[in-house]
């Protein structure tokens, strides 16, 4: 509402009553007093037209009856028709006002959608243009570039962070070129973008400091916004014109553009660092590879190169053991079994190396032939039998005839570890028995023993690589039962503990599955 308008229009109606009062009664001077009140149209406001219409009836009454007290008296008949029609015409006069101020409103609120919406857009195309790129020199660059076409600026200067004495950018309207500038910023302009700001804000607004910096700039308006420049540092926007001020929508558009690019640069930044995180975790994952191959490869090398000096010595005493190089006296024949013992136990433990670092590097077999568990079973049970009755422990394997598809020297060797463990595990006179056995569609051998069992507490551990098993009495190296959960994994199946009343049971399930010959000749 323009701010003399009310007062003019008051003025307007006291003048026009007064010169209706210096005129005779049929002269009627108040039909002026329309003026006022359609002037008020101008105002878009209910109130003012309200009460000029309201001013106008009290001054046109007034106004009839001082005029006919001056003539004697004596009310014309005319001049009070007349009076009457004046009367309504203010109302006719104020109501066409008052739709008048409602289409002006009206008028102004579609303009100013329309300008909203166009700004949106605006805002929108800037944003896409800021966000095609993932580079945060790129965005940056941008975020000035467009801020100078969607403010209509003449230039701009655009600092990443205000704490550090470092890289400024600065671009004009008439070039495309962002300028990277790494020289100090002037102390009047650092003083300027120092200060706290809530949010954009003009700097024509009596700002020493402001003013000050302006005019070393070479302009007369100028914008300040307020941002993170990346890294949760404080960025500044500043932007400058010479034809006209900043309005107040303007520097609130203004602060929502450099949030937006803000959030930009925070995306941009974090998939930089993400890439640089990826590659810093390829190039951990290469060196870890590269280290477990040389680790690999010095087990196999390690193995290998023990195999044969163990292979030879287990022959060399098993010959002198059996009289090759003459009798041997009762005390070195103790010693000589002693050893092809720990020989032997040498020896399981290199194939147990060769075996994990086989299946960790994923260099498994691919043999698939027809296994029956339970031939597998009584086999283990022949061979470790003479161990078993060393200890006086009763081995046996029982069951029914079950075919799974697989390796059978790693089948074997699987359960060769459980049920060696087992003869490990039990105490004299104790009794060892592998049961072979289907359930549904898989192939079950459970191996028992009668001996301590295992802890409830180290259970969780009793598979894993240096798990509880090592401490086992009677084990060695913890990997046996490891080896185990590799060889049925590596077969689809599984092995888990359960424990007895008395002693342990550990179970492999193995599908029950046709090779692929067998399918094929099926």
């Amino acid at each position: 509402m323009l701010p003399a308008l009310p007062v003019l229009c008051y003025l307007l109606i006291v003048a026009v009553w007064v010169l209706d009062l210096l005129t005779p009664q049929l002269f009627i001077a108040s039909i002026l007093l329309n003026i006022p009140i359609a002037l008020s149209s101008l105002a878009l406001t209910r109130r003012l037209t309200i009460g000029l219409v309201i001013a106008a009836e009290i001054a046109n009454a007034l106004a009839a009856f001082l005029n006919a007290l001056h003539d004697r008296g004596r009310f014309d008949a005319i001049a009070l028709g007349d009076r009457a029609l004046l009367a309504a015409s203010f109302l006719l006069v104020g109501f066409l006002a008052i739709k008048t101020q409602g289409l002006g409103r009206s008028a102004g609120l579609s303009e100013a959608r329309a300008e909203q919406m166009q700004r949106e857009r605006r805002l929108r195309v800037a944003m896409e243009r800021v966000r095609e790129s993932l580079s945060p020199e790129l965005v940056r660059r941008k975020t000035l570039h467009q801020s100078l076409e969607l403010f209509s600026a003449e230039r701009g200067l655009l600092v990443p962070n205000i704490g550090e004495n470092g890289e400024w950018y600065y671009a004009v309207e008439e070039s495309a070129y962002v300028e990277n500038r790494r020289d100090a910023l002037p102390p009047e302009l650092r003083s300027l973008l120092a200060k706290r700001l809530d949010g954009a804000r003009s700097l024509d607004d009596g700002d020493i400091v402001a003013r000050f910096a302006l005019e070393n700039l070479g302009a007369r308006f100028g914008a300040l916004a307020a941002g993170t420049g990346g890294h949760g540092a404080e960025a500044r926007l500043l932007l400058l014109r010479d034809d006209r001020p900043w309005m107040r929508d303007e520097t609130r558009f203004l602060q929502a553009y450099f949030e937006s690019c803000s959030n930009a640069l925070a995306q941009a930044e974090l998939f930089v660092q993400n890439i640089e995180q990826s590659a810093e975790l390829a190039r951990r994952n290469q060196l870890a590879e590269e280290r477990s191959g040389v680790i690999r490869d010095l087990v196999y090398a390690l193995a290998h190169d023990l195999r044969t000096p163990l292979a030879a010595a287990d022959v060399t005493m098993r010959q002198a053991e059996r009289g090759a190089f003459g009798a041997l006296p009762e005390e070195y024949r103790k010693v000589l079994l002693a050893s092809l013992e720990s020989n032997a136990e040498s020896q399981r433990l290199v194939d147990t190396l060769l075996t994990v670092a086989r299946y960790e590097s994923g260099d498994m077999t691919t043999l698939e032939e027809s296994v029956d568990l339970l031939s597998v079973a009584r086999a283990v049970c022949d061979e470790l039998s003479a161990m078993a009755g060393e200890r006086g422990v009763t081995f046996a394997a029982t069951g029914t005839s079950i075919c799974v598809t697989g390796d059978k020297l790693e089948l074997r060797r699987a359960l060769m570890n459980l049920a060696a463990n087992a003869v490990a595990a039990s105490p004299p006179s104790g009794t060892v028995h592998i049961r072979v056995s289907a359930e549904g569609e898989r192939g079950r051998v459970a191996v028992e023993d009668a001996g301590y069992g295992v802890a409830s507490e180290e259970r969780g551990a009793l598979f894993q690589r240096f798990g509880v098993g090592k401490r086992r009495r009677g084990s060695g190296t913890g990997l046996g039962l490891y080896v185990v959960r590799l060889i049925a994994e590596k077969h689809e199946g599984s092995v888990w503990y359960e424990p007895l009343e008395c002693g342990s049971r550990f179970v492999i399930e193995i599908p029950q599955r046709r090779s692929q010959n067998e399918e094929e000749r099926a």
